[in-house]
């Protein structure tokens, strides 16, 4: 099953029925990202998927207004939690679920798996597992079109977690005094792994502290996809009008443990409940709903063919291929053969 969509730039939602067109566009894409973790976590219980999962549950709104704001010739640099990311960018279901298992036909020909899903055709330039590994890299690919006269974007996604680290700080400076066209879009889910924010961070109001790198910042409902996607696009626009990085505080939350190993014992239950009344799936349904937009059958369609999609994907994955015991060790280099003239 290959996921197919539109070319990427800014619509127009003035008329009613455009708005209701592009507002079920959004859903299906988050739909996609829920259905698709879900049935992650059936195969990651039956043991056929294995390693290290992050699953994106509660962020999809984040991932889908984000990448609704970019055009194809952007750039996404993601984190070891991109399975939403890749989605919303276009990278197709059965080459994401098939690096799951670990399959040639994967997007990184099953060497990657769940952290490191990557494909460059659709400049989606990783997964990465290491935090705040991506930013670096992205302030590269943000140099290289600005010294080429490029009017691109680079999109870097990234957890509050990302904070702690070197990386972010020494980034975000080079970015603002560089004015490098860099979109920072921080998923604030209020949890560096088991750490809460308040116990990492004397200063909580992240977008405050990134501002004070000289860079345009602020904080948006990251479990609203129509605040994220407008947020994102006023900020991609600043961005290619030449004013330097911008940064985006999105205060979002993820529904499941860190990882599928993580027993979640540091959350309050009644916390999460409390999130999940705000779950950006449903409440872009009520929207809808309330807006006159979507009726019972519109939605069971779209849910019966995105799980189509999703079950489409699951077999094609079964069925690929494993790479061949004689290339395993192509795209490797030994130290010996990188030191050759």
């Amino acid at each position: 099953m290959s996921t197919t969509r539109a070319p990427r730039g800014p619509r127009s939602a003035s008329r009613p029925t455009e708005r209701a067109a592009h507002r079920l566009a959004l859903l299906e894409s988050m739909l996609r990202v829920r259905r698709f973790e879900e049935r992650c976590v059936e195969l990651y219980s039956a043991a056929r998927i294995r390693g290290f999962m992050h699953l994106y549950i509660g962020e999809e709104a984040v991932a889908v207004g984000v990448n609704e704001a970019l055009t194809d010739e952007d750039a996404v640099v993601s984190t070891y939690r991109e399975h939403g990311h890749a989605l919303a960018r276009g990278v197709p279901a059965d080459a994401i679920m098939a690096e799951m298992f670990g399959k040639v036909t994967g997007c990184s020909r099953g060497r990657g798996g769940s952290m490191h899903l990557f494909d460059a055709g659709r400049r989606f330039y990783g997964g990465n597992a290491i935090v705040a590994g991506g930013l670096p890299p992205a302030a590269g690919l943000a140099l290289a079109d600005r010294m080429t006269g490029r009017t691109r974007v680079t999109c870097c996604f990234f957890g509050d977690g990302a904070f702690a680290e070197g990386e972010f700080h020494e980034t975000a400076n080079l970015a603002a005094l560089w004015r490098l066209p860099v979109l920072f879009v921080c998923e604030n889910n209020l949890y560096a792994m088991g750490t809460a924010l308040a116990r990492h961070q004397a200063q909580t109001d992240l977008a405050m502290r990134a501002a004070a790198y000289g860079m345009v910042s602020w904080a948006v409902d990251g479990m609203d996809v129509l605040a994220v996607e407008e947020a994102a696009r006023r900020a991609a626009e600043g961005i290619r009008a030449g004013t330097g990085p911008h940064f985006l505080e999105m205060r979002t939350y993820r529904f499941r443990a860190h990882s599928m190993y993580d027993s979640d014992r540091y959350r309050d239950k009644a916390e999460i409940e409390r999130w999940k009344e705000r779950d950006p799936v449903d409440a872009l349904v009520r929207r809808m709903r309330e807006d006159e937009e979507l009726t019972d059958r519109a939605l069971a369609d779209l849910e019966h063919r995105v799980s189509a999609g999703i079950q489409d994907a699951v077999e094609a994955a079964e069925q690929a291929p494993e790479e061949p015991v004689e290339d395993l060790l192509k795209y490797v280099t030994s130290p010996v053969e990188a030191s050759r003239p």
